[in-house]
């Protein structure tokens, strides 16, 4: 791990690097293309973007990642809610992965997520890529979808030991997130062509988000 680098708040003239960036980290990743570049492009105007944990890694004066929270919200079952944080995407340019810069990004944000008073993430990921970052199931805290669903891929931190008590707890992430694949594709099309391509990958991620644990 290199240590000339700095983690700083994106500014405006970060951004279209950074969502050059999500799209070439993604691109073919989930589906022939890339849809993450275009919540990138519509979060940041969106009410329950939190611009204090909007994060950038910065090597030898260039950006090469990047890290994006916003508000989400549990439920218990006496309808008490509370305002937890979800992040994505989080990305570092491919050149530079499997090289611990994503880690540090985490790490940076989990620490300053903490300073703000904040206490648990609920994220949705391939389990490899965070248990090592103290995420676990979500079937471990009682943490479920509003129809009681426990999806594999559902991850929970909790940034305070302790702060989910065992009650049952309903996610509901930020309307953010309920855009379209077809709108995101659009948007692509707006941009630069890059090759679409049909990977293995994609049918993994499909295998992955659609499984879901016993209730």
């Amino acid at each position: 791990m290199r240590k000339d680098i700095i983690i700083r708040r994106e500014t405006e003239d970060d951004r279209p690097r950074v969502e050059e960036i999500v799209r070439r980290a993604f691109y073919n990743l989930y589906i022939p293309g890339a849809a993450e570049h275009y919540l990138v492009h519509i979060m940041r105007s969106h009410p329950d973007f939190i611009q204090e944990l909007d994060l950038v890694l910065e090597l030898e004066g260039q950006v090469i990642g990047a890290i994006m929270y916003t508000r989400a919200h549990l439920v218990d079952e006496r309808g008490k809610e509370r305002e937890i944080l979800t992040f994505g995407p989080v990305c570092v340019l491919p050149e530079y992965q499997r090289m611990g810069y994503g880690k540090r990004l985490m790490e940076a944000s989990f620490q300053k997520a903490v300073e703000m008073g904040y206490d648990t993430i609920v994220i949705f990921g391939a389990p490899g890529n965070y248990v090592s970052r103290g995420f676990k199931s979500c079937k471990r805290y009682n943490v479920c979808l509003e129809n009681g669903s426990f999806p594999a891929a559902m991850l929970v931190k909790e940034l305070v030991p302790g702060s989910l008590d065992g009650r049952k707890w309903v996610y509901r992430q930020s309307p953010v997130f309920e855009f379209s694949e077809e709108e995101a594709l659009a948007y692509d099309d707006t941009l630069e062509p890059l090759e679409k391509k049909e990977l293995p990958c994609q049918e993994e991620f499909y295998i992955l988000s659609s499984a879901m644990l016993p209730e």
